[in-house]
């Protein structure tokens, strides 16, 4: 348990996450001069003012208590100087004081390789199916899904990952004994006990709106890619992605219908914002995964049996009739080709075959159900 009288610099920042909202500059570049607890101490003595900041909200009786309500949660404080402190938090401007951590999994370890997964809260049917098929797929190549516990994408994209035994994390708004939204009890009661809830917001905070686009940009850094599947042009989930871009992280959408406004924001991103098009997890995993190792295969349209014929070869195919039968003159004529040329690409054709013979010199395609052409 946090002492408040030893004043350590887990204790410190506990204290610290009350007096301010986060991301402020003035108290990152206190703590960075100071350390934590210096700076707490100095707050309290009236020695430091910092703009954006209430000294007067400190009390030790409400860290203490804020401590008993994390514990009883099974829920744990995680510090810069803990191993299990996500690394790329420090890409931030303005990274968290410390992080409540709710749930099993340990969130440095599951971050290391993981993808933040966004959307609409009030997405299709195609957006919520898309992001639970991402989200299964990339954690099944050992992805870690990383996103809000929201309506419609994030739930989706939770879901996805827990349906394959996936690991996922869902930052939270507001404290970590206010999951929000309430309706998603069982959803994020799952997460829990399976993955983790993440916040910066001490015990009792509520999610106010505000509170959702702060956190947004711990989406963004925990995960070292950001997609957004489906997103209206003022939709939360680009915030989440200029974040990202914000901090060098890449950035994908997966298009949608050019009629669909929850798509239009995905669109916007890739024409204004130079977002990457994808369209499943295996050029998601290309992507943000590792150089050389994570590639997406190449797709290709259906291979036909007459793909493999030089162009000369096909041309007197297309030429060959059904029925009757053509000479090589008539073919050389009407394909431009000399005669010689002709013969070469029907000996071709007739040895894989494509094209059968007269016995004189005549050719016509061969029946359809024995050509390799067909």
């Amino acid at each position: 348990m946090i002492r408040i009288g030893a004043l350590d610099e887990r204790t410190a920042r506990v204290a610290l996450s009350r007096l301010g909202e986060p991301g402020l500059e003035s108290l990152r570049d206190a703590v960075a001069r100071f350390g934590a607890a210096e700076t707490l101490e100095r707050l309290r003595g009236g020695t430091l003012t910092l703009t954006g900041v209430t000294p007067s909200r400190f009390d030790a009786r409400t860290v203490e208590e804020d401590v008993r309500k994390a514990e009883r949660l099974g829920a744990r404080v995680v510090i810069p100087a803990d191993a299990e402190w996500p690394r790329q938090l420090s890409d931030l401007p303005v990274p968290p004081l410390c992080l409540w951590v709710r749930g099993p999994i340990d969130v440095g370890e599951a971050t290391e390789r993981s993808i933040a997964l966004v959307g609409a809260r009030s997405a299709t049917s195609y957006g919520s199916q898309v992001a639970a098929d991402l989200a299964a797929g990339l954690c099944e190549r050992g992805f870690a899904i990383i996103s809000g516990g929201a309506f419609g994408i994030d739930a989706a994209a939770h879901r996805g990952a827990l349906a394959v035994d996936g690991a996922t994390v869902a930052v939270m708004a507001g404290g970590i004994d206010r999951l929000y939204p309430a309706s998603h009890s069982t959803l994020l009661g799952e997460i829990t006990r399976t993955g983790a809830i993440v916040t910066e917001q001490p015990p009792g905070t509520a999610p106010i709106g505000s509170r959702f686009l702060g956190r947004n940009r711990l989406i963004a850094a925990l995960g070292c890619g950001t997609v957004v599947v489906e997103a209206s042009l003022r939709s939360g989930s680009l915030n989440t992605a200029g974040h990202a871009q914000t901090i060098n992280r890449p950035v994908a959408v997966v298009p949608g219908p050019v009629t669909s406004m929850q798509s239009a924001g995905c669109h916007f991103f890739v024409r204004e914002r130079g977002a990457e098009l994808v369209t499943d997890a295996a050029e998601v995993a290309e992507l943000v995964g590792r150089m050389g190792f994570d590639l997406a295969p190449v797709k290709r349209g259906e291979r036909r049996a007459l793909d493999d014929l030089e162009p000369d070869e096909r041309v007197i195919f297309e030429l060959l009739p059904l029925r009757k039968y053509a000479d090589v003159a008539a073919l050389a004529a009407a394909s431009g080709l000399d005669p010689m040329t002709v013969r070469a690409a029907l000996g071709i054709l007739s040895a894989r075959g494509d094209a059968v013979s007269d016995g004189l010199d005549g050719w016509r395609k061969a029946p359809a159900d024995t050509r390799r052409g067909r």
